[in-house]
C-alpha cells in the first residue's frame, strides 16, 4: 500500500473527533513509522505528517520528544512534512485552535472530503497524489 493511501486510510478510519481518538494508539504508531523510515525510508511521508498531525491535536508537552524525533531525527524530507509550528506551540502551552483547524482543512482538502475549502494552497498540495509539483 502506498504511503498515500496508508495516510487516507487512517484519515477514514479516525476522522476528527479528537474527543474519542486514542492518543496512545497514534503515538504507538507513530513510533513505528520512525522506526520504519529510519530502517528502511520511503518515497512519501503524508503518512508521517497525518500521524504527527493528530498527535499534535492530540497531545500536550509531553508528546514534544517523539514530534522532534519525526521532525529531526529520520530524514531531511520527513523533516519538512512535520509542521515545526507544531512543537513551538506545544512547547509554548499556546492556543492550538487555529493550528488544529488549519490542518484538519488541509487533510480533508487533500484527501478530497470536502468540496471548497477557504484554506489558501495547503502544505499537501505540494504533494498531491505523491508527486512535486514545481
Amino acid at each position: 500500500m502506498s504511503d498515500e493511501a496508508r495516510a487516507e486510510q487512517f484519515v477514514l478510519k479516525y476522522g476528527f473527533d479528537f474527543q474519542t481518538i486514542d492518543k496512545a494508539e497514534i503515538v504507538a504508531l507513530l513510533r513505528d513509522e520512525i522506526k520504519e523510515l529510519k530502517e528502511h525510508g520511503s518515497d512519501g511521508h503524508i503518512y508521517l505528517r497525518v500521524l504527527c498531525g493528530y498527535l499534535f491535536c492530540l497531545g500536550d508537552a509531553e508528546d514534544i520528544p517523539l514530534l522532534s524525533s519525526a521532525k529531526y531525527d529520520v530524514s531531511f524530507d520527513a523533516g519538512c512534512m512535520v509542521d515545526g509550528a507544531w512543537i513551538d506551540c506545544l512547547k509554548q502551552g499556546g492556543d492550538r485552535r487555529e493550528l488544529i483547524e488549519a490542518f484538519m482543512e488541509e487533510t480533508k482538502h487533500y484527501f478530497g472530503m470536502v468540496g471548497e475549502t477557504k484554506a489558501r494552497p495547503s502544505f499537501f498540495s505540494l504533494f498531491k497524489k505523491g508527486k512535486r509539483h514545481g
